[in-house]
């Protein structure tokens, strides 16, 4: 081996080591950069949640640690959770409240529409607020109260109050098809698709209320023998 052959072997040996040192010292620097901002991350998260739920079902409703009384669920089609989602149980001195949805709308006119819909025990929607979604900005967005620019009375509030009891399931349409649902002209793609997913939110629900309070915290629902969420 050549002195200059050497030479380089001994600078490449060098460089590596210190690019190793510097990987290493990197990476344990972010790990304790993660470590420490870990609980201000997940407390940001949880106040976030807290604030969107709050819009939906009021604080005064429940007294138990919602965000922690919680259950997975498996991928739903009647929902439009592809992946799966989770359901928040409120309740007050230990009896059921209402129970705090998440589901889909999966024909949005941008694609699918994330929301949290918000049961009581009595088959009434508390309250339904989008939470994700892709529709056109100043046409479709109206279905997301924070894009409604009718402030005195947002679209998505019609929700409110509502059952299957006191609007028959059939009437679950926009009026524009023989519903009972207002909409905006030339945007009734988003409202369709919100108000379809709604009830069959609030079907399901209903349908699965008592084993949804009963499934231990923490596990996925179940809501038959083989495990399929209908």
């Amino acid at each position: 081996m050549s002195t200059t052959q050497y030479t380089a072997g001994r600078t490449a040996a060098r460089t590596g080591a210190i690019l190793t040192v510097f990987a290493a010292l990197f990476t344990a620097a972010m790990a304790f950069t993660y470590s420490l901002t870990k609980p201000d991350i997940a407390a940001a998260v949880a106040e976030t949640k807290r604030k969107l739920i709050a819009e939906v079902l009021p604080p005064d409703a429940y007294d138990n640690a919602l965000l922690d009384d919680a259950i997975h669920l498996p991928p739903n089609e009647k929902l439009g959770l592809d992946d799966g989602g989770t359901v928040y149980r409120a309740r007050e001195a230990g009896s059921p409240v209402a129970l705090i949805v998440e589901a889909r709308a999966p024909n949005g006119y941008g694609g699918a529409i994330g929301m949290i819909v918000a049961v009581r025990t009595d088959g009434s929607l508390s309250g339904v607020r989008v939470t994700d979604h892709k529709e056109t900005p100043g046409l479709g967005d109206y279905v997301d109260r924070k894009k409604d620019s009718n402030k005195a009375s947002p679209w998505i509030d019609q929700f409110s109050g509502t059952s299957f009891e006191t609007l028959p399931r059939d009437d679950w349409r926009v009026q524009k098809d023989g519903g009972r649902f207002i909409y905006r002209t030339g945007a009734t793609i988003s409202a369709r698709a919100v108000i379809e997913a709604v009830a069959k939110t609030l079907d399901w629900t209903n349908a699965h209320r008592e084993a949804l309070f009963a499934t231990p915290t923490g596990t996925t629902f179940k809501p038959n023998a083989g495990g399929e969420a209908k």
